[in-house]
């Protein structure tokens, strides 16, 4: 056990206050994840390797860090009578600035969307702590008073530091005097944790969880019984015990694939995302020739919680010839893809790479490119497991969504990768695809129909299905906020161009041939009471046409054909963004009872109540307001009476 868990410490210890969300994550860890308590251990070894990877950086340019001692490893010792475990690194260390803001506070974004999700159940809610990440709190699982000496590389021997919490409501910090550089980690078991001060359990959980760390993790060697002394010869003096590494100590990414298993790529997981759960699939590719880099790619099973934060850090774990260079270095993959973790070790970039010349660099571009279509052919392999990539989708459908937008090279290998609720799907399923939808067409149809709405209920319930559902034609239902955007740059598929069903005038094609002829004559047969209808909604419409879009309603409205529809312009305005008026179509079906009530009716007063009610009908089945429903209630009323009297 290091000496500087026991060393007298200096008096002037300052006691601060845990952020409110740290004291929230303790408790909750240390309560909801019992039944996975010891992957403490893995996360600590990770926080050490991070940190010896940062000053191996640092040292590139200013090797002064690394004081005379060059060695970077973890070491790992315990006291089974003092009941305690220390995890100790050589790496970058802490300034007294840096333990109170690491320490003290949750700076990742998304923690109130976490904290808000959780449920009170211990199961679910370990679920949720993992996608989260748990690292250096999760030292109270199995420990009742955590300590921690650190000293920053390149500060004076004065200037270590010593932090101490319990894990409730407090954390002290005071300034020691620390000689080496880094970190130590002691951990005060709880009286029921004694298991993990026991060498042979702690080799066991190192190999397991931390054998792909590219840095020794060292413990002393375990005793060895002495040999037999034959009579007559002197004891051999007894050898202190020296430090030998547990794991292989090779960084799991430059290995070959046939040498690494799957409980190893799991794991490296778990260390790169500080996820617990096992990841959906992983790719490792090692490319050579005139560019050589090293890539390996997991798709996690769950979204993390900042994944809609746009700014939040996101990226690969970037080296260089092994040298670990940056974390969340976010040029190597579109925007879309930000849900993707791993690691891209390349062999030409400089050491001394930035942020700003990365996106300058034509190998990071070319390296892009490649790791972009990598992901792409990962997910349409996946694609071919429904299953497994519905499960995908219901978790990362909608980021990759953004993907025809930002990337115009790869709309062939995006567009079969997206899943859509249908007419022909149970409930709200996203399960249908483009080529689940081509390969269902009738034989006369050279059209995709679809229609956006701002639910799956509002979609199937849509006036504007009737005709499609007379025919037994197909339509994806759209109701997310974005699906109308991606249709706007998914033009076709297939050959197949995608039609709006409640935008324009509707045009079946071959499909609708037998009422094309009625379609042209419906206008001027009902040519008097359209002059009607126009006149009593002058200046909330555009026009009024009679259409045979609809069987069971009495009318709809439509979007013009050049305006842009309905979630697109919640969308920009909700951006700040100012938009031009548009005023819908108003269509009737001149078959309809109601209709032709309305053509026969002769007093002027209900005549444009009837309008107006079934104007704002039409409005609240595209899921818009009526302009006044007070008014629309008292027209609505009136009516009632006028069928009663």
């Amino acid at each position: 056990m290091t000496d500087q868990a026991t060393q007298e410490r200096p008096a002037g210890a300052e006691t601060l206050g845990f952020q409110t969300e740290v004291k929230q994550l303790l408790h909750l860890m240390i309560h909801s994840l019992y039944s996975n308590k010891e992957i403490f251990l893995r996360e600590l070894i990770s926080n050490a390797s991070d940190a010896a990877d940062k000053l191996r950086f640092e040292a590139v340019s200013d090797s002064s860090l690394l004081e005379d001692d060059a060695d970077l490893e973890i070491r790992v010792e315990f006291d089974q009578n003092a009941g305690t475990l220390s995890i100790t690194d050589t790496g970058i260390g802490m300034s007294r600035e840096d333990v109170i803001d690491q320490l003290g506070t949750i700076a990742k974004s998304g923690t109130g969307e976490f904290l808000s999700k959780l449920s009170g159940d211990d199961r679910k809610d370990a679920a949720l702590i993992g996608q989260f990440g748990v690292g250096f709190y999760s030292s109270f699982i199995v420990a009742d008073r955590v300590e921690l000496f650190t000293r920053r590389a390149g500060l004076s021997a004065a200037e270590g530091v010593h932090w101490e919490s319990a894990g409730e409501g407090e954390f002290s910090v005071e300034t020691i005097e620390k000689p080496e550089r880094g970190t130590t980690v002691v951990l005060h078991l709880r009286e029921d944790e004694k298991e993990f001060a026991d060498g042979f359990r702690l080799r066991n959980l190192i190999r397991r969880y931390s054998d792909h760390i590219g840095f020794p993790v060292k413990m002393l060697e375990e005793p060895t019984p002495p040999a037999p002394v034959a009579e007559g010869e002197e004891e051999p003096e007894e050898k202190a015990p020296e430090f030998e590494s547990v794991n292989s100590a090779r960084a799991l990414w430059t290995r070959a694939r046939t040498d690494v298993s799957d409980d190893e790529y799991k794991e490296f997981y778990k260390h790169l995302s500080h996820d617990f759960q096992d990841p959906m699939l992983w790719s490792h590719n090692r490319v050579e020739g005139k560019r050589e880099y090293t890539s390996l790619l997991y798709l996690p099973a769950k979204a993390p919680f900042d994944m809609w934060n746009r700014e939040a850090p996101k990226g690969l774990k970037l080296y260089v010839q092994k040298v670990f260079i940056m974390d969340d270095a976010d040029q190597f993959l579109p925007l879309y893809l930000r849900f993707v973790r791993g690691v891209v070790d390349s062999g030409d970039l400089s050491l001394n790479v930035s942020r700003e010349l990365l996106q300058q660099d034509a190998h990071v571009e070319a390296i892009r490119s490649a790791l972009t279509k990598r992901v792409l052919d990962m997910l349409g392999k996946l694609a071919k497991d429904e299953e497994k990539y519905q499960a995908f989708w219901n978790e990362f459908g909608n980021v990759l969504k953004e993907g025809p937008a930002e990337d115009q090279a790869n709309h062939e290998r995006l567009s079969p990768l997206f899943r859509f609720a249908s007419t022909h799907t149970n409930e709200s399923e996203q399960n249908v695809s483009r080529v689940d939808y081509v390969a269902r067409m009738q034989e006369a149809q050279d059209k995709i129909y679809f229609i956006s709405a701002d639910s799956f209920n509002a979609a199937k319930s849509s006036p504007h299905l009737e005709v499609f559902r007379k025919k037994d034609i197909e339509v994806l239902l759209l109701s997310d906020p974005i699906d109308e955007w991606v249709t706007n740059h998914l033009q076709e598929f297939d050959g197949k161009t995608f039609v709006d069903v409640g935008r324009g005038e509707l045009d079946l094609g071959d499909i609708g041939e037998e009422d094309k002829e009625s379609a042209d004559e419906l206008n001027e047969k009902n040519k008097d009471l359209l002059e009607r209808l126009t006149k009593e909604l002058e200046g909330d419409i555009k026009e009024v046409r009679a259409t045979n879009r609809l069987t069971d309603s009495p009318a709809c409205l439509v979007i013009d054909e050049f305006d842009m529809g309905k979630q697109m312009r919640r969308m920009m305005e909700a951006s700040g963004q100012a938009m031009p008026e548009s005023k819908p179509i108003f269509e009737i079906n001149p078959e309809h009872t109601l209709v032709k009530r309305l053509e026969a009716e002769q007093d002027e007063q209900r005549f444009g109540d009837l309008t107006r009610v079934l104007f704002d009908q039409a409005s609240l089945a595209e899921g818009r307001q009526p302009q006044d429903p007070g008014v629309f209630v008292q027209r609505l009323n009136r009516l009632l009476i006028d069928l009663s009297s």
